[in-house]
């Protein structure tokens, strides 16, 4: 059964290019009941966002910049949050941003039994990303990046730039999932990769196969010379089952 979710955006710092890929990556975890994205949509920063509205049935709920150098955007999504929290209508939330204001936000979502996946760019500060369940970064969503000429509704420039660089297997990472695999590893040191995976999860809400170049945690891995992988068959399963464990 698809869980219920609520996505919540935060328009002022999420560009728009990624909406597509976004909602296509949302819909893995549940069902999105509630979309609303929040900003000034009198500012023409946002412009970009009005054309794919109404495609991806989001709701644009309007909020002033009432003082110079607050972010009023912040509060309405924190607020609207906490009413549909208090509605026990979903499941679990999504929150659209790279801001690190919504971490207390993401906290308390999760003490009152919320499941919390974050979405935001690649400088989303740490204290956001651990304090969800998940984090996606959205520069893994897609192919290629808006060019830094993009001017969208303008009709001119709209040229792309292919994505930077995947992030290296660093010794660090390595580490990580050796340690993981040693805290759910059998006698003879082979731990289901499934396993393997949710406690990857839980300890570091961004780790990401995507973020390293594969699709899959079980290429990374086969990638590392450090990990032995075996496949198995399951009982009563057409379905081959992975094990891993350190060499």
């Amino acid at each position: 059964m698809d869980h219920n979710l609520a996505v919540l955006i935060d328009g002022d710092n999420i560009p728009s290019a990624y909406i597509k890929e976004m909602m296509e990556e949302i819909a893995k975890y549940g069902n999105p009941t509630i979309k609303r994205i929040y900003g000034d949509w009198t500012k023409p920063h946002l412009a970009k966002w009005k054309g794919v509205l109404l495609e991806n049935a989001i709701n644009p709920i309007q909020q002033y910049a009432y003082t110079q150098g607050k972010n009023a955007t912040d509060s309405a999504m924190i607020i609207d949050a906490m009413d549909i929290l208090y509605s026990s209508k979903v499941d679990g939330f999504c929150l659209v941003s790279s801001d690190s204001d919504f971490t207390k936000l993401a906290t308390r979502l999760r003490e009152a039994g919320m499941k919390v996946y974050g979405i935001g760019e690649k400088k989303t500060p740490d204290p956001f990303i651990v304090a969800c369940d998940r984090f996606i970064y959205l520069e893994i969503l897609k192919d290629s990046e808006p060019d830094e000429k993009d001017t969208g509704d303008s009709g001119k420039g709209g040229r792309k730039r292919q994505k930077k660089s995947v992030d290296k297997i660093t010794p660090k990472v390595i580490k990580l999932i050796s340690s993981t695999i040693s805290d759910v590893a059998d006698e003879d040191g082979w731990a289901f990769l499934g396993d393997v995976g949710s406690l990857l999860q839980k300890k570091q809400p961004n780790f990401d196969s995507r973020n390293y170049g594969y699709e899959k945690l079980t290429p990374l891995i086969s990638s590392v010379p450090k990990f032995e992988v075996e496949s198995r068959s399951g009982q009563n399963s057409r379905f081959k089952l992975i094990y891993v464990r350190n060499k």
